[in-house]
């Protein structure tokens, strides 16, 4: 049975969890997903985990923060004066703002807080700081 290496497109099920046990993606839902090893289309530490699996092998794979979104950044969060917002718009805590900035860049940031005179910005991804767990089944190798 072929292994799984560089090039190679392959199709797994998995479940991603957090260290909470809640489960943040999972193919049961959203079907098997397919992509070639090497191409950039997942977390470069989860491609080398996969490297050297043949379908119908079944693997827990923990990624770090630091394999996955990355470190939770303070620079990525901000403050604007709630001023800064139209008086009719209402902004509530969840709620996702596209910002443009200065020179013309636009990014999606999640409102984390909301007081009289603040709202507060994360840009940071939802899972950005935490660990990921894949319980992962190779299903295909081509």
């Amino acid at each position: 049975m072929k292994r799984a290496e560089i090039g190679n497109t392959v199709t797994i099920s998995y479940i991603g969890t957090l260290d909470n046990g809640r489960i943040f993606h999972s193919t049961d839902e959203h079907g098997p997903q397919t992509f070639t090893i090497g191409a950039g289309e997942l977390f470069h530490a989860l491609e080398r985990a996969i490297i050297g699996m043949r379908a119908g092998e079944v693997k827990n794979i923990l990624l770090t923060a630091e394999d996955a979104y990355g470190p939770r950044l303070q620079e990525n969060i901000i403050h604007i004066a709630r001023q800064n917002f139209p008086v009719e718009k209402e902004i509530a805590v969840g709620q996702k703002l596209s910002i443009e900035f200065k020179g013309g860049a636009s990014r999606v940031m999640v409102v984390s807080d909301v007081s009289g005179a603040d709202v507060t910005l994360d840009g940071n991804h939802p899972l950005a700081g935490l660990d990921l767990t894949f319980a992962l089944k190779m299903e295909q190798v081509e």
